[in-house]
């Protein structure tokens, strides 16, 4: 077995150790970017984040600002460049008893742009998040109050007799109940506004409003502080909900809605530079025959009517951020397995390209002169970069973590769909493979369904196995996003068709490969990912072995029992779930699976994994092995469990593609 020793992706403590990037963040002015640098805590029980300030002239080195067992995340600027951070770090003159008060949650902070300590500017009893700031120093955010509080005072003294009863049961009105990880309520988000950041009376803008400022929300906040736009979910009949986008008055707390209709949802709201604007998402809602579409669209800021911008465009925009001249919208949208930055003009929708390479670009900010951001591809992390506002080649800014070198290189494969459309992946080959030297080959499946492999990725990181001596392919089947709308049709309540045979040829492709050893292929997925894995288990026997990750196993049961029934179920008909639900095919499973589920998956519930599990144990004795986390969700995330997951995965692997004794992996006892 070929493993890179010297490489930071062999030894796995030391992968989970590697600092991540995540958050990018602009002053007002254009002097200061501040991102974010996640590091394991000393016990390896989850990262923490320290935040970094990062020169955007690319000229001083990267300088720490915070340090705290808590860690921060940047919530934005005050009008004269002080940093505002988010942390439930305690306060240095806490009483004894605050977090008995309930004041351990996450507070807004202060920090002074010439340097001095940080100190608290706003703590509620619900935490604060989505923190807004006007030119005058005005904020708006967002607290979780519980729904007959009638003040800050009055939830503080609620949440204390629920805790003092040891209540812990949550009345629900409405769907859903419980998203990703967490339960929803008893608290839900109100938007709060003061007149200054530092001072003043809090004014409860919306009072209780349900769902309507749902964990997805957002909304920004005009740059002279009087209106903020914010989506807004409403309820729809038989269980389901859809964004809207309204406007709300921040002296009176009146609220006009403008863009609301039942066949779309609008979200992700944009004020323009000078308020006259609003931009947003547009979503075609799915039905069981079409997979909806997403495109940019703006609407006067006093209401009236939409101008569809980008409605023509076959790509999916998303992460708008309005130029200071109002003239146009930076936006980013996924294409041939990358993520390019694009210009959309604010009055025409003119689609320009502006970044001509390899990168997936996210957190996008820019001055008017530079567009700023971090900066991925499939074998590089995130790192703040800067790009001419005109479009051209990324300049990499000083940023605080210098990116491993990964132990492998990369290429593309590309083949023909079964009904005669193009198709591709990409490829991460081990240095050492060669046509003298074949290597074994791992099937990375992606999740979504409506994704792409086009960027790095921590928890599915091909590098890590490449270090161990595998290739490893990353397909983009039909379901996948930037290759148009008739790409993602093609898939569209039919995964068991044309997402199966993209994946085999893309597969067969790769074995094709003088460097790859066609008699050791293994397959793996997580999400819709699992379910793929899933359905290749009962519909083909030509892989030696099959990781599944939080998957989906019987349609009818996921598609009810999921967070977000409502979104499913308009895909999931009884008779797609009946035709390709992988459970029917359980008798004809005979390839070794490694089953990997988390307690609290909310999105795919245990109930998937458990009832997986079963139906192998059932009929036959192949070797499968269950990965259970009780204390995990639909992703991974505490480092020492990280690593565990890819020690289990690589012993597995070892055993089935190597024909290696299985070794359990120590941490397992």
């Amino acid at each position: 077995m070929i493993v890179d020793t010297d490489s930071s992706f062999a030894d796995l403590d030391v992968y989970a150790a590697l600092p991540r990037i995540g958050g990018l963040r602009l002053s007002p002015d254009g002097s200061r970017i501040v991102v974010g640098v996640a590091t394991p805590d000393p016990k390896k029980n989850r990262y923490v984040t320290a935040l970094w300030e990062v020169d955007p002239a690319g000229e001083r080195p990267a300088r720490r600002l915070t340090r705290s067992r808590a860690g921060e995340s940047a919530a934005g600027f005050t009008p004269d460049g002080d940093l505002l951070f988010v942390s439930s770090r305690p306060e240095q003159d806490a009483a004894p008893d605050a977090a008995e008060d309930g004041d351990e949650t996450a507070a807004l902070w202060r920090q002074p742009a010439g340097g001095g300590d940080a100190r608290v500017v706003v703590r509620t009893p619900g935490g604060v998040r989505g923190v807004s700031v006007a030119d005058d120093g005005g904020l708006v955010f967002g607290s979780a109050l519980l729904p007959s509080s009638t003040g800050l005072d009055d939830d503080r003294e609620r949440r204390k007799q629920r805790r003092d009863a040891g209540v812990t049961a949550i009345l629900h009105e409405e769907f859903p109940v419980r998203f990703w990880d967490h339960d929803l309520g008893p608290a839900r988000t109100r938007l709060l506004a003061r007149a200054d950041v530092d001072e003043g009376d809090l004014r409860d803008l919306t009072g209780h409003a349900g769902l309507a400022l749902d964990d997805e929300a957002s909304w920004d906040l005009s740059r002279d502080g009087r209106t903020l736009a914010a989506s807004w979910v409403v309820a729809v009949p038989h269980g389901g909900h859809r964004s809207t986008v309204v406007a709300i008055d921040v002296a009176s707390g009146e609220r006009r809605t403008l863009a609301s209709d039942e066949d779309f949802e609008y979200d992700a709201p944009r004020i323009s530079p000078d308020g006259s604007r609003v931009a947003f998402g547009v979503y075609r809602r799915t039905t069981a025959d079409d997979p909806g579409d997403v495109w940019l669209a703006v609407v006067p800021a006093a209401g009236g009517e939409i101008t569809h911008l980008t409605r023509d465009w076959d790509r999916r925009p998303h992460s708008a951020r309005w130029t200071p001249d109002g003239s146009a919208l930076i936006v980013v949208a996924d294409d041939l397995g990358r993520a390019p930055l694009w210009r959309v003009g604010a009055e025409d929708g003119r689609v320009t390209r502006l970044t001509p390479d390899d990168g997936a670009y996210s957190d996008v900010e820019t001055d008017g002169r530079w567009i700023y951001a971090l900066r991925a591809t499939m074998d590089t992390p995130p790192a703040p970069v800067r790009v001419p506002i005109e479009g051209g080649a990324p300049q990499p800014l000083k940023g605080p973590v210098e990116a491993p070198a990964v132990p492998g290189r990369l290429t593309e494969v590309t083949a023909t769909g079964a009904d005669g459309t193009p198709i591709r992946a990409w490829l991460a080959l081990p240095a050492g493979a060669g046509e003298d030297s074949p290597v074994p080959l791992a099937v990375f499946i992606h999740g979504g369904p409506q994704a792409s492999w086009n960027a790095w990725s921590w928890r599915w990181n091909p590098w890590v196995l490449t270090a161990h001596g595998y290739a490893v392919l990353m397909p983009d089947p039909a379901l996948s996003t930037g290759y148009g709308r008739d790409f993602i049709a093609r898939g569209w309540g039919r995964w068991g068709d044309a997402p199966f045979t993209d994946l085999m040829a893309l597969t067969d492709a790769a074995e094709a490969r003088a460097d790859i050893d066609a008699s050791r292929t293994a397959a793996l997925g997580g999400s819709f990912g699992g379910y793929m894995a899933n359905w290749i288990a009962g519909h083909t026997d030509r892989f030696a072995a099959i990781v599944t990750h939080a998957s989906l196993w019987s349609l009818d049961q996921f598609a009810r029992t999921t967070d977000t029934s409502d979104y499913w179920t308009r895909e999931m008909t009884a008779a797609m779930a009946e035709k390709y639900s992988p459970h029917h095919s359980a008798d004809r499973i005979s390839t070794p699976m490694l089953v990997i589920h988390g307690d609290r998956d909310y999105r795919v519930p245990i109930g998937e994994g458990l009832r997986l599990w079963w139906d192998l144990q059932s009929r036959s004795q192949a070797g499968h092995r269950f990965l259970y986390f009780p204390d995990e969700n639909h992703w991974i995330l505490k480092p020492k469990h990280s690593a565990i997951w890819y020690e289990t995965v690589l012993a597995f692997l070892a055993q089935h593609i190597r024909d290696e004794e299985w070794r359990r992996p120590r941490s397992l006892g």
